[in-house]
């Protein structure tokens, strides 16, 4: 038998931070929002951030050739 509070404790993480951290993230966060929710909005877009970063840097680095290929005509 599992019980609720296995389960709860089970997803709970704690992350100590500073001070000023703490009040620059209390800062960041809405009324209403969890920090779980603030988190995972900031995680989301620091993803979007670097996918971006890299392909700036792929555009800018890579040597590329055009690739031919005939397209079906679907009409």
């Amino acid at each position: 038998m599992i019980s609720t509070y296995s389960i709860v404790m089970a997803a709970t993480k704690r992350i100590p931070v500073s001070e000023g951290v703490w009040e620059d993230i209390s800062d960041l966060k809405r009324p209403g929002q969890t920090f779980d929710d603030l988190l995972s909005h900031m995680v989301e877009l620091e993803k979007k951030r670097r996918f971006i970063e890299d392909m700036d840097r792929i555009e800018a680095e890579g040597d590329f050739v055009e690739l031919n290929f005939d397209v079906p005509d679907t009409d």
